[in-house]
């Protein structure tokens, strides 16, 4: 099966796009970013980990070794690397030129102490979504967590992939996931004394496993079931579409109460994921005619990582320097998306595809001699 799931691409936008204006409303006094909605939009990063399960699945089930495993890995940490450490780079950046900067212009927040060498180290290996002693709170680049989680989420899968098919329990594979999605919800469970799951710098890597293996599941039911749920009427899936985004945007608004109840996003966005991937809803149709939210789809990883420097940065001119009210964060967040577009659109191109895993070519003499 050859599959482009285009209108779960443009989901990813969307939400990238939410999660940047969850993290912008703190410094905003302004009803559009002040809400229910977008302050419990944090939420919608477990969308990411469930998505992610569902297309690492759809490509890689097949990996049966420690060679492919090796392989597997490699493609991973040159697809979400590049962009991490350099924006790493550009957070360290950031803090030296506010010290420099100090003598002649007033810095708020001149010492961030979340932001020091242990967690500078922390998230240079990518073990900053894992319990580590000293360290209390996200760093750096914020979203850089999830990335964390999401190469934990990796490993475990390589590794019981690996386990699964060199004892030729294949066929067994969702009781495997299940019984990770388990242990990840108990460990979660053990923390918390509830079903929440929105943990980052310390339990953050068993909310990505978590979410990574809900999507893998949601590809298995997906690909045996397909052929035959396709063939059902257009108005079903849009009945599907409506009635899953409605509720997954309530759960969203009440999220103070949902929120100890975390585990329902899993399942919301594993519904949400398995009918949009048929793609013959009415929603659908309409998202998949907007070229700007292929580019915003095409774009969400970028945009994901630089959007908590950009807020930094915007904040520093707009409300520092030219003396713009919270208040004007009511327009303003228009523009600092739109420069946030532009920078994700030069990094997409310039860091993530640059630096994709590109496989070694074969001398033409010893191809020859093969």
């Amino acid at each position: 099966m050859k599959h482009r799931f285009e209108v779960l691409d443009i989901f990813r936008g969307l939400f990238a796009t939410l999660v940047f204006m969850f993290h912008l409303g703190p410094f905003a006094e302004t009803p559009v970013l002040n809400n229910s909605f977008v302050e419990n939009s944090d939420m919608f990063v477990d969308f990411f980990f469930v998505l992610s399960g569902f297309v690492i699945a759809y490509s890689y089930q097949s990996l049966s070794d420690w060679q492919q495993f090796r392989l597997f890995i490699t493609k991973r940490i040159y697809r979400i690397y590049p962009l991490h450490l350099f924006m790493l780079l550009a957070f360290v950046g950031m803090e030296v030129a506010k010290n420099l900067l100090n003598p002649y212009v007033k810095v708020n927040n001149l010492v961030n102490p979340a932001n020091n060498i242990t967690t500078f180290f922390t998230s240079f290996f990518l073990v900053n979504s894992t319990p580590v002693p000293g360290v209390h709170d996200v760093s750096w680049n914020i979203p850089s967590w999830s990335i964390s989680a999401e190469m934990m989420a990796y490993l475990v899968f390589g590794s019981l992939l690996v386990f699964i098919h060199g004892t030729r329990q294949f066929s067994h594979r969702n009781f495997y996931y299940a019984l990770i999605i388990l242990v990840c919800l108990a460990g979660l469970s053990a923390v918390s004394g509830s079903l929440q799951i929105n943990y980052s710098f310390d339990y953050g890597f068993l909310r990505g496993i978590l979410g990574f293996f809900t999507g893998a599941i949601c590809f298995n039911l997906f690909s045996a079931t397909h052929h035959h749920v396709r063939t059902w009427p257009s108005f079903l899936f849009s009945a599907a579409e409506l009635t899953t985004l409605v509720l997954i945007t309530v759960c969203i608004c009440y999220g103070e109460i949902m929120k100890p109840l975390g585990a329902v996003f899993e399942v919301l966005f594993f519904v949400c994921i398995y009918t949009f991937s048929f793609e013959k809803g009415f929603i659908s149709a309409m998202l998949k005619r907007a070229g700007l939210l292929h580019n915003l789809g095409k774009y969400s990883y970028s945009i994901y990582m630089t959007h908590a420097l950009m807020i930094s940065l915007f904040n520093v001119f707009f409300i520092r320097i030219l003396k713009f009210p919270p208040t004007a964060y009511s327009y303003l967040f228009i523009l600092n998306f739109a420069l946030i577009y532009l920078v994700s659109s030069w990094t997409y191109k310039n860091i993530e595809m640059r630096f994709q895993y590109k496989k070694t070519k074969v001398p033409a003499k010893q191809t020859d001699a093969a």
